[in-house]
């Protein structure tokens, strides 16, 4: 009798399974059409917890991860599908919230003239209304790369290539599902409350990231993946290696240095600034014991946007006080690094162009893909499409190789060429001038907000430039997560109610009719 009770329950297993993740995926539609943002502060979480790299570990056996899971029979990840899904369940509560009407007037940006009852116009929420402050002038440049990679499938399905090969991550795929989370974003956070409560959830989440990291760091060895002391000989230990975990440290770094150091202070209980300050000293040792010289550097143009963001007065005080200790830090960090290299010198050490030895292979990759674009400058090889003389390269030595090299612009211009870069280009313009607007406009609430995605888009720069981010997943999404918030910081602040900066433009009076 048990035994046919187990021979029951072992063939049913399946069906369980099914039946769980139907109810699962009918819980979580209801969620995400009443409170959006439950569907993405799990998506969050991932992204800001779970590490996307096994590069440098030792461990004979490794698990594929959670970034790639089920891109083999569904051509992307699960949680790329995921947010496409949230996306949807946000874009129909906004429609259903918006067209059955609350009683909110609200008013464009050019006038006093009412878009609705409801906040915007019926199916649309607030940060799409052409004209307002907060429009995403984003959305249409990812449109764009949506076309382009496109237009490359259909060129790779004529060619005879897999369609699973134009659409994988080693091409420009990944920064299109960048758009869909940029959107989810704005139609989640659409209140004041929300955009705090957002704010906090990203300084305690990079918070709890760094004390995790220090913890390991000072008690366990650091991060296994250690690819200077498991394959470089380099006897030091790591916070992180993945660059992600440092860009969460500075997305939470500019929350708190703006909270505690802005002209106008905003009343919060004790607690909170003991946690502000707890994270400014945490998340800034966590980057430093990287031992990255792109997070470095990228900290450093971090903390110039921030201190632009200052008065004079403020900016000499912060200066005179932190930059002594941060710069004897970064002195010694690099010198723990640099110091043990070999076959050279110096903190560019592996770009001196060398014919023989590792330090060579770096300006070695650079030469071959430039040859490359050169040949191909208008369609580039494809989004599929492999390198001329990659075997030459050491790290190119297994199945990916000459999919990728260590440049984010260059590998745009590779894979696609002109049309890539003048998408690149719009998408970066657009950013940075949505950027001047909410930094000088966005109030002493919203700032903190606004400035962390400025200067976390800073923090990357030398990661796009010489660095591998976009055939990573972790990577673009937080890329994504970073170039949303000062929009969503720019729709909330535009919303009634909210008081603005001077520097925003008067509202007339909307004329009521007699």
């Amino acid at each position: 009798m048990s035994e046919t009770l187990l021979q029951y329950l072992f063939t049913s297993l399946p069906f369980i399974v099914v039946v769980l993740l139907a109810l699962l995926a009918v819980l979580g539609i209801g969620l995400g059409l009443v409170w959006p943002r439950l569907l993405v502060y799990p998506y969050l979480c991932i992204f800001f917890w779970m590490n996307s790299t096994s590069y440098g570990n030792l461990s004979v056996f490794a698990s594929p991860g959670v970034y790639s899971r089920g891109s083999g029979m569904l051509l992307f990840p699960v949680v790329l599908w995921y947010v496409l899904g949230a996306w949807c369940c946000a874009r129909i509560a906004a429609g259903f919230g918006q067209g059955a009407g609350s009683g909110a007037t609200t008013y464009g940006a050019g006038g006093g003239q009412p878009i609705g009852s409801t906040g915007a116009l019926p199916g649309r929420s607030l940060a799409e209304v052409p004209g307002n402050v907060a429009s995403c002038n984003l959305l249409p440049w990812f449109w764009g790369w949506a076309v382009l990679l496109a237009a490359h499938t259909g060129a790779a399905f004529i060619a005879g290539v897999p369609v699973k090969d134009a659409l994988a991550p080693s091409g420009f795929s990944n920064i299109v599902w960048m758009g869909p989370l940029v959107a989810l974003m704005l139609l989640a956070f659409r209140t004041r409350e929300q955009a705090l409560e957002l704010a906090r959830f990203i300084m305690l989440a990079g918070l709890g990231r760094a004390l995790f990291g220090l913890a390991r760091w000072a008690a366990f060895g650091g991060d296994p993946n250690n690819v200077y002391a498991n394959m470089n000989a380099i006897r030091i230990r790591l916070t992180f290696f993945d660059i992600n975990d440092s860009l969460l440290c500075m997305l939470a770094f500019s929350i708190a240095a703006v909270q505690l150091f802005q002209a106008a202070q905003v009343q919060r209980v004790t607690l909170w600034r003991v946690l502000e300050w707890l994270t400014l000293g945490a998340t800034a040792a966590c980057i430093v014991l990287s031992y990255r010289r792109s997070a470095w550097f990228g900290f450093m143009l971090g903390f110039a946007i921030l201190m632009l963001r200052f008065p004079l007065r403020r900016r000499v005080q912060l200066a005179l006080a932190a930059l002594p200790l941060a710069g004897a830090a970064l002195a010694y960090a690099a010198l723990r690094r640099l110091g043990q290299t070999r076959g050279g010198s110096g903190l560019f050490y592996d770009m001196q162009s060398r014919r023989f030895g590792p330090e060579s292979e770096r300006v070695l990759e650079l030469k071959l893909v430039l040859g490359d674009i050169l040949a191909k400058p208008f369609t580039g090889i494809g989004s599929w499409g492999r390198y001329s003389g990659y075997e030459q390269i050491s790290w190119q030595a297994n199945p990916d190789g000459g999919l990728f090299l260590h440049s984010g612009v260059l590998h745009v211009a590779l894979k696609s060429g002109l049309p890539g870069i003048a998408l690149l280009a719009g998408t970066v313009c657009a950013f940075i001038l949505t950027a001047r607007r909410a930094l000088r406009t966005l109030p002493p609430e919203l700032l903190p907000l606004g400035t962390a995605g400025v200067a976390a888009l800073a923090f990357m720069i030398p990661d796009v430039l010489v660095g591998t981010p976009f055939p990573q997943v972790r990577t673009t999404q937080m890329l994504a997560i970073a170039m949303a918030l000062p929009y969503v910081a720019l729709a909330v602040g535009a919303s009634p109610g909210m008081p603005v900066r001077a520097a925003q433009r008067h509202m007339r009076p909307y004329p009521v009719p007699a």
